[in-house]
């Protein structure tokens, strides 16, 4: 069933390009493919090279924090689609420290920081002060990724939020204590391991009684915009309740 989905993000921003596998939500990274394998514009992986984004890229928060600002209203940057921001490389703290900086700078953005490594952002916030306008994230693909959520809960940001994509197995019990948000999906594009409804029904229903709020991103597969993101016959996007934060419907 196609549906015109809310989008959960307004904008993407990537300060660099770049990262390494490290668990099974990583094997089909649609990143790897697209400036690895096809662009060549770095090579993955821990030995691997990574690249600075140009600063005519690292100007466009400044425009939309002026945007936002102009129209009274919040816009959701994610960051980072094509690495990890807390990747435990030297060379990346300065950068990681610049792009800071520029949170710090565009007070009217919210930036969701996506991370399979909460343990470096626990490291780095435990000596650098969170910005009020940081959502950070951790994935938690299947029940061996539980073990981040505690660690993603100790960091004092003002939203936490999991993601659960690409969902690869049911996971029961999850820990939702000082969780602000879930979001769940299945994986897409060639190859794309496909997702039980019943294991994105049962994070619907942990997150109902945790009272978290739950945003079913898509079913995902080779389609995914005509498998379209319909649960029960109801479509869930939820956010966490954040003043001028309007969710957006997609063009």
């Amino acid at each position: 069933m196609k549906n015109s989905p809310i989008t959960w993000t307004d904008h993407t921003f990537n300060p660099w390009i770049g990262c390494a596998k490290i668990s099974e939500g990583c094997a089909h990274c649609y990143a790897e493919t697209l400036m690895a394998k096809r662009y060549k514009r770095v090579q993955w992986g821990p030995n691997g090279t990574r690249a600075h984004t140009k600063p005519l890229t690292w100007r466009d928060p400044l425009k939309w924090n002026a945007e936002a600002a102009a129209q009274g209203i919040r816009y959701r940057v994610f960051t980072a689609s094509l690495a990890d921001i807390f990747e435990d490389r030297e060379e990346l703290s300065p950068w990681r420290d610049d792009l800071h900086e520029l949170i710090r700078q565009t007070e009217h953005l919210d930036w969701l920081v996506l991370t399979k490594r909460p343990e470096i952002a626990a490291r780095y916030y435990s000596e650098h002060p969170i910005p009020q306008n940081v959502w950070l994230g951790t994935s938690v693909e299947n029940t061996a990724a539980t073990r981040r959520i505690p660690i993603l809960a100790s960091i004092p940001a003002k939203v936490r939020f999991l993601s659960c994509e690409p969902l690869l197995e049911g996971i029961p019990g999850l820990d939702l204590h000082n969780i602000h948000w879930l979001i769940a999906g299945g994986e897409s594009g060639v190859g794309a391991r496909p997702v039980h409804p019943e294991w994105i029904r049962s994070l619907r229903d942990q997150c109902r009684d945790a009272n978290v709020p739950f945003f079913f991103k898509q079913w995902g597969g080779t389609q995914p915009k005509t498998n379209g993101n319909t649960l029960d016959g109801r479509i869930h996007e939820e956010f966490p309740c954040i003043k001028n934060n309007k969710p957006k419907k997609q063009q």
